[in-house]
C-alpha cells in the first residue's frame, strides 16, 4: 500500500484533532486530517427531528458500528451505539450545544484537594490552571464564545473577558435571577461557543433553539467545521480526507508511529506516513485505535505494553429536572412569559464543592434553560413521565400546557465521575465493524459519589423550581453523558500510571501524541470541551516546536 504523505497525521476531526491540526498548520507544518464520516456543508443541515436525533446523521447504525457496553462488571455486554459522539467532520462539535465553562483551579489537582477517595483512582493532572489559562484565552478568541466575565464570584482567575457578550435571554431568566438570589445563590450568564454578534466572518445567531443535537446552517454555532477548519485549509497546508477510516496506527523498525493504514467505504485501503501521529478520535475510539493497532513491538496495542490504554475511561456524571411554569407561577404574572426567545442562559456554581457530614465533596455546576425544542421529545415527556403512561383528555391537557400554555424549564447538572479501576475500554476481536475491525468494549461502573452528588444538585434545581413557582418537578434522568468523555490514555509523569507524558506524547512511542479528551484523567464539574480545545492548542505549539527543532 502507498499513499500521501506529511509532516503530522491527525486521526478525527473533533475539538482536539481540529484545533491541533490548526495550531500546526499555521505554524508551518504540514497536516493531513483522516475523518471516517461525511464532510458536512451548512446546507446539509436540517431541522428534522426524526431524520438528525432519531436516525444516523451523525452516529452510525447499531448494525454497523456497535458498542458493546455493560453497566456493571458482571453484566453482560450488549450492542448500542451508546458512547459514540460524532462521525463527521468537526466531530461532536457540530451538534453540540457549545457550553464553555472553563475547568476549576481544584479539578487539575483533584488528589490533593480531595483526599484518597475509597474504590477510586484519583490523580492530580501533571499540567495546572495557569498551564491552560493563557491557551483558554487563545481558544476562546479563536472560536468566539459569547458570555461576561466578573458574574461568578467562583469563576477561574481571567485576565480577558470574554470575546462575545452573552446571548439574549428569555424574561423569565429576570424571575430565575431573583428567586436564586434570595437563596443566597449567584447566577451567572452561561458561556456558549455561539457568536452573540458577527464575528470573524461568520453571521450571528438567529436564535432558533435548535443546537444541542443538530448542525447550525448559518455558521454560528463555533464548531471545528465552521471556526476552524476552513482556517487550517485556507493555511494551504491542511488537507482533510474524509470517508475515510483508520483502522491501524502503523509502527516502523525502531517502534516509532510512521503513519496509519485507512479504509475507504468502498474497501479501498491506503496508507498515510507522517513524521508523527496526533491520535483524537473521541476517548473511546482513540483507545480503540490504539488497542486494535498491534506488531510484534506492541503485542497489547500500541503504546500499551504498560497495559495502560482504555483505563480509567470517565463521563460527566449528569443529572436532568425539568419543572413546568405557568404565566402566574408564583401568585404573579411573568412579564415577557411569551417571549419566543430559546434560552435562560444562566448557571450556578455555587456548589462545585459542598459539605456533607464534615467531608469536603466534588460537585458541579448546575445549568437553567427552557427545554430544547423538539416536538417529538416534549411529546414523549408528557405521554411518559416518572415511568407512568398518560392517556386520553389527561394526555391532550399536558400537551396543551407543554406546548401553549405554560414553559418548560430545564436544569442539567454536570458533576464530578470520579475515575475507577472498572470503568474502561477492551477490544472485542469476535465483533467487528463494518470496517472489519474489532468494536469497542466498554464497562461503565458508577462510583457510589457520582450518583450521590448527582442528587444533590438535583434536588438544588427543584428547590429553585419550586421557589419560582413552578409545577411537576421531576427528576427525569441520572447517570452519565456519553458525549462528554475522557480518560483512557491519561497524562503524567509517571509512565507506571499514564499513557502520556505531560505534553500528550505517549510514554511508550515519542512521536506518537494523543490531543482529544483521553489524556484528561478527570472530568471536573463543566463540560471539558473549551479545556480539549485549549489543550490541543498547547500541545500543537509544543509540536510544532519540535518540528521546528527538526526532533521529528
Amino acid at each position: 500500500m502507498s499513499g500521501p504523505s506529511c509532516d503530522v497525521l491527525v486521526i478525527g476531526s473533533g475539538a482536539g484533532g481540529a484545533t491541533a491540526a490548526l495550531a500546526l498548520a499555521q505554524q508551518g507544518v504540514d497536516v493531513i486530517v483522516v475523518e471516517k464520516g461525511p464532510f458536512y456543508t451548512l446546507a446539509d443541515f436540517e431541522r428534522d427531528e426524526l431524520a438528525v436525533c432519531r436516525r444516523n446523521f451523525f452516529v452510525p447504525f447499531v448494525s454497523d458500528e456497535p458498542n458493546l457496553m455493560r453497566y456493571q462488571a458482571s453484566a453482560e455486554y450488549r450492542k448500542t451505539n451508546d458512547g459514540w459522539t460524532a462521525c463527521c467532520v468537526g466531530g461532536g462539535t457540530v451538534h453540540m450545544s457549545g457550553f464553555f465553562y472553563r475547568m476549576h483551579e481544584d479539578d487539575f489537582r483533584l488528589r490533593t484537594a480531595l483526599g484518597a477517595v475509597a474504590d477510586s483512582e484519583i490523580q492530580d493532572w501533571p499540567i495546572g490552571y495557569r498551564d491552560l489559562e493563557p491557551y483558554y484565552d487563545r481558544a476562546e478568541v479563536l472560536l468566539g464564545v459569547s458570555g461576561r466575565a466578573g458574574e461568578n464570584p467562583f469563576d477561574v482567575p481571567r485576565r480577558h473577558d470574554y470575546p462575545l457578550p452573552p446571548l439574549l435571554e428569555h424574561p423569565i431568566a429576570r424571575r430565575l435571577d431573583a428567586v436564586a438570589g434570595k437563596l443566597g445563590w449567584h447566577t451567572f450568564a452561561t458561556p456558549r461557543a455561539i457568536l452573540s454578534r458577527a464575528y470573524d466572518g461568520r453571521p450571528r445567531c438567529t436564535y432558533s433553539g435548535l443546537c444541542g443535537n443538530y448542525g447550525c446552517e448559518t455558521g454560528a454555532k463555533s464548531s471545528a467545521l465552521s471556526a476552524l477548519l476552513p482556517k487550517a485549509i485556507a493555511t494551504g497546508r491542511c488537507r482533510v480526507f474524509a470517508n475515510r477510516c483508520a483502522i491501524e496506527v502503523t509502527v516502523d523498525n525502531r517502534g516509532r508511529a510512521s503513519g496509519a493504514v485507512l479504509i475507504d467505504r468502498g474497501g479501498r485501503r491506503d496508507a498515510v506516513t507522517a513524521r508523527a501521529v496526533c491520535v483524537a478520535a473521541g476517548a473511546i475510539q482513540s483507545a480503540r485505535l490504539l488497542l486494535n493497532s498491534r506488531s510484534g513491538r506492541f503485542p497489547r496495542g500500541l503504546a500499551n505494553n504498560g497495559d495502560r490504554v482504555g483505563r480509567h475511561l470517565c463521563f460527566n456524571t449528569l443529572a436532568l429536572v425539568e419543572a413546568e411554569l405557568l404565566r402566574t407561577g408564583g401568585g404573579a404574572e411573568i412579564e415577557g412569559f411569551d417571549d419566543r426567545l430559546p434560552w435562560l442562559g444562566r448557571s450556578v456554581q455555587d456548589f462545585y464543592w459542598y459539605e456533607k457530614g464534615g467531608a469536603r465533596i466534588k460537585g458541579g455546576t448546575v445549568r437553567f434553560d427552557l427545554v430544547h425544542p423538539n416536538p417529538i421529545y416534549n411529546a414523549e415527556q408528557v405521554a411518559v413521565r416518572q415511568g407512568k403512561l398518560t392517556w386520553g383528555p389527561a394526555l391532550k391537557q399536558g400537551l396543551r400546557r407543554r406546548f401553549l400554555e405554560g414553559k418548560t424549564l430545564e436544569a442539567e447538572i454536570f458533576g464530578e465521575f470520579l475515575p475507577n479501576a472498572e470503568t474502561r475500554v477492551e477490544v472485542d476481536d469476535a465483533v467487528r465493524d463494518v470496517w472489519g475491525a474489532p468494536v469497542a468494549r466498554v464497562t461503565l461502573v458508577h462510583h457510589p459519589r457520582n450518583l450521590e452528588v448527582a442528587d444533590f444538585l438535583a434536588d438544588r434545581a427543584r428547590e429553585l423550581f419550586n421557589a419560582m413557582g413552578s409545577e411537576q418537578v421531576d427528576t427525569i434522568l441520572r447517570g452519565a453523558t456519553y458525549v462528554l468523555q475522557n480518560g483512557t490514555c491519561c497524562f503524567g509523569r509517571d509512565p507506571a500510571r499514564s499513557v502520556l507524558d505531560p505534553s500528550c506524547r505517549c510514554h511508550e512511542v515519542d512521536n506518537l501524541y494523543v490531543v482529544d479528551g483521553s489524556c484528561l484523567p478527570s472530568s471536573g464539574g463543566v463540560p471539558i470541551t473549551l479545556t480539549i480545545h485549549a489543550n490541543a492548542l498547547r500541545v500543537g505549539d509544543l509540536l510544532a516546536g519540535r518540528m521546528r527543532r527538526r526532533e521529528l
